[in-house]
């Protein structure tokens, strides 16, 4: 079992910044992949990016692509997501996930099916 809290979210102005962490405890030694997808009201939830626990391959959704940068620090088990540029629409409820499903491709680990543990969500709200 892999248990996953999300902090960091808030309100920020547009063309501001925010850092999202996800600490991780439980099983983290059988983790693959973890990632941050949001949801926005009314919306299907999108993936955001995705790292592989070694931190060797990382994916962006194309929304985010060049203002958002996921890393991690494995001796404190968190994931980060440092946003920058906000935009109003990037107003989400941000979700960290987890996966302990060995993937045939790194490139599958940006699939929602591949996470099988989901933290609460933090909200992040961006003011025009």
């Amino acid at each position: 079992q892999v248990q996953l809290v999300e902090s960091g979210g808030g309100l920020v102005q547009a063309g501001g910044s925010l850092r999202l962490s996800c600490a991780a405890s439980g099983g983290t030694f059988s983790v693959y992949a973890m990632a941050w997808f949001r949801q926005a009201p009314g919306k299907e939830r999108e993936f955001v990016a995705a790292i592989t626990w070694s931190g060797s391959n990382t994916y962006y959704g194309t929304s985010v692509k060049g203002r958002f940068t996921i890393s991690r620090d494995n001796a404190k088990n968190t994931v980060y997501l440092q946003m920058n540029s906000l935009k109003p629409e990037d107003t989400a409820v941000y979700y960290c996930a987890a996966s302990t499903v060995r993937r045939p491709y790194y490139s599958h680990y940006v699939r929602e099916d591949s996470y099988n543990y989901w933290g609460p969500g933090t909200q992040v709200t961006v003011s025009s």
